[in-house]
């Protein structure tokens, strides 16, 4: 089964009962002050066309349309953190959180996951390194982004052994043939080239992630029939993934755009696209959080919240902090 929800997750999740997924991944959008787009065209013969090709012949390229979105907020972990607890309240008791970010935030996004899972519940920081796109020149060239895993109970949670895809190894000669021909299971880096602007995996979205990558998260860390939840499931990747091996999943996503695009994707899996709110039973209020680990703040969006609210919870105060008024106070101590 495979649904597809159109609107704000921080409004659709309360109404799922505790513990109903066995998997969470989110890929929220990276606070990188840009705004994120894909351009999607195509060429075709014209002998009038600005291009030139094989023996001469001229093509066009047309402009199809594209995607877009402004990453930024000011104050992103106020964003992230109500919709967090939900999630550690709808995760099962063996199962495991996974957030894609960047190097802009993750460390923020860590301390903060720490005080709602707790910080023994942090199992691995995944590095996904790729070798693409241009360089800088005043610093080395950022070409990774940072997977967090934790897990609802550290001891205990899905972890399949045998279903890890294999890779070669780097120096196979110096190993036995039948080892060679196995190859090795990864480490906490992977590296994986990012979806080609012109390859088939393509499905015009800004910030697509590969398929490879959510197979061998779904595969390792689900057992068929589990259920999976992406709650800023944009092109659908997750969806796929988990359709593919057998996996329940519920997407989620604001964007009309990124819903077309997933019922386009996930046509084979035939979708239920549901707008709003889900009538799942067991509905709760935003504040239930069920963490023994996270007393802060309530569960009110932020624009909702007063100050005084607002820095309840340290890590979010000091970020605050950061990105308001560093410049007044240089020496913040530590947190309280």
């Amino acid at each position: 089964m495979l649904d597809i929800y159109l609107g704000d997750n921080l409004d659709i999740l309360p109404g799922f009962p505790d513990g109903s997924f066995d998997l969470i991944y989110i890929d929220p959008p990276f606070n990188t002050g840009k705004t994120q787009g894909r351009t999607r065209i195509k060429t075709v013969r014209d002998e009038t066309g600005d291009r030139t090709g094989f023996q001469g012949a001229r093509y066009q390229t047309i402009r199809l349309g594209n995607q877009a979105f402004a990453d930024v907020f000011d104050d992103f972990l106020a964003f992230l953190e109500p919709r967090l607890r939900q999630a550690y309240r709808l995760l099962a008791p063996t199962g495991s959180f996974f957030l894609h970010i960047d190097y802009r935030e993750v460390h923020y996004c860590k301390v903060l996951l720490d005080q709602i899972f707790g910080r023994e519940s942090f199992l691995n920081e995944i590095i996904w390194a790729y070798d693409y796109g241009a360089r800088a020149k005043r610093r080395w060239s950022p070409k990774h982004d940072n997977i967090l895993w934790y897990a609802k109970n550290p001891t205990s949670y899905t972890y399949r052994y045998d279903a890890i895809d294999r890779i070669p190894y780097m120096a196979p000669g110096l190993v036995g043939p039948e080892k060679a021909a196995k190859g090795k299971t990864p480490t906490d880096t992977w590296w994986n080239t990012i979806v080609s602007p012109t390859g088939k995996e393509k499905t015009g979205y800004p910030t697509q992630k590969p398929l490879a990558i959510m197979n061998r998260i779904i595969n390792v860390h689900t057992n068929p029939g589990d259920r999976v939840l992406d709650f800023f499931a944009g092109s659908g990747t997750t969806g796929e993934a988990a359709a593919r091996a057998g996996r329940e999943a519920v997407l989620i996503d604001e964007s009309k755009e990124a819903v077309e695009i997933m019922s386009k994707r996930l046509a084979f899996a035939k979708p239920r696209v549901r707008l709003g709110q889900t009538n799942a039973p067991g509905r709760k209020k935003k504040a239930e959080t069920g963490s023994p680990h996270f007393a802060g703040m309530t569960g009110m969006r932020a624009e909702d919240r007063g100050p005084e609210s607002q820095n309840q919870t340290p890590v979010v105060a000091r970020w605050k902090c950061r990105t308001n008024c560093l410049a007044k106070d240089s020496n913040l101590g530590p947190a309280d």
